[in-house]
């Protein structure tokens, strides 16, 4: 195991222990991570760590949490979803975080993809265009303990200049191509994960890297089918 995530994901181990040993939700997350995710390829070990750990139940509305664990996105309100778990845990591990790393989220939704990466990263800077949303994802990352993501209300095509550069960007929804503004924020030797395409039965998961010298090589990975990115 290499350095990357383990100072706070040591400081999430001790402050979720004793919650765990009542958490109901365990056992379930377990099951999740060892048939709906390491089954299907994802071999990263802080990865999948953490996504034993981070309480995906609770980035759910009440109603909808009985399905927090199903191998489904699952819809939270204002045209939005949670993404499946495999596809948290596959896009994670392409975005590669390391301790050091600063990231960019485009599409805070529920606030999960941003706990998962807290622990892997430095700081998590996020961008949601819907201010229920935004509001309840701060408020639920702030309650749970998350002290190192920043939630933004925006429009994420324009990204965030004032932090730039970014290690990682991840998008969590599909824009019709990669906004210009995310490419220009992207720090050299940095990767950016996304859905693009202009429709739900288009769209292909891709990544791009940035060499030191700012060349940009984008490959596609797998076909997806995300929520489109709103534009402002």
């Amino acid at each position: 195991m290499t350095s990357r995530g383990i100072a706070p994901l040591a400081a999430l181990l001790l402050l979720c222990g004793p919650l765990r040993a009542q958490d109901p939700y365990a056992a379930q997350r377990d099951l999740m991570v060892r048939t709906q995710i390491e089954d299907r390829g994802v071999r990263d070990p802080e990865v999948l760590r953490v996504l034993r750990t981070v309480p995906r139940h609770l980035f759910m509305p009440e109603e909808v949490r009985k399905l927090a664990y199903e191998d489904r996105p699952v819809r939270i309100g204002y045209g939005q979803t949670i993404s499946q778990p495999y596809i948290v845990g596959f896009m994670t591990e392409l975005l590669a975080p390391a301790r050091n790393h600063k990231v960019l989220e485009i599409g805070t939704g529920s606030g999960y993809q941003a706990a998962v990466l807290s622990a892997l990263c430095k700081q998590v800077y996020s961008i949601e265009i819907v201010p229920e949303l935004a509001r309840s994802a701060s408020a639920t990352l702030s309650k749970l303990g998350y002290r190192n993501v920043t939630v933004r209300l925006g429009d994420g095509y324009r990204g965030w200049p004032e932090q730039a550069p970014f290690d990682r960007i991840v998008l969590t929804a599909a824009p019709p191509q990669i906004p210009q503004a995310l490419l220009d924020e992207l720090a050299p030797g940095g990767k950016l994960v996304a859905p693009v395409g202009g429709s739900l039965l288009g769209q292909e998961l891709v990544v791009v890297d940035k060499a030191l010298d700012g060349q940009l090589k984008q490959r596609s990975v797998l076909p997806v089918m995300f929520v489109p990115m709103v534009h402002q």
